[in-house]
């Protein structure tokens, strides 16, 4: 079996507990309580994913290709006309 090692974000949900989603994986995501529950629980949305693209005959996407960046900024501007 082959591995993939997506890269994930976490983001805090407005309810309560965490949403992680996948940038590779458009449409994949899952939430829990923790950030740790989270991210289990999304493991097995990643299998499923993958799991459903084998059925459809589609390309998993590769990982690898994923660039993550951070960019900074200072303050900004805002106006209305």
């Amino acid at each position: 079996m082959t591995s993939y090692d997506y890269k994930v974000i976490i983001e805090p949900d407005e309810t309560g507990g965490y949403v992680a989603t996948c940038l590779s994986l458009q449409g994949c995501y899952s939430q829990g309580e923790t950030i740790e529950e989270a991210l289990e629980n999304f493991r097995e949305a990643i299998l499923l994913c993958i799991e459903d693209l084998e059925a459809e005959g589609e390309e998993i996407p590769d990982p690898s290709k994923s660039i993550i960046a951070t960019v900074m900024v200072d303050g900004w501007r805002f106006c209305l006309a």
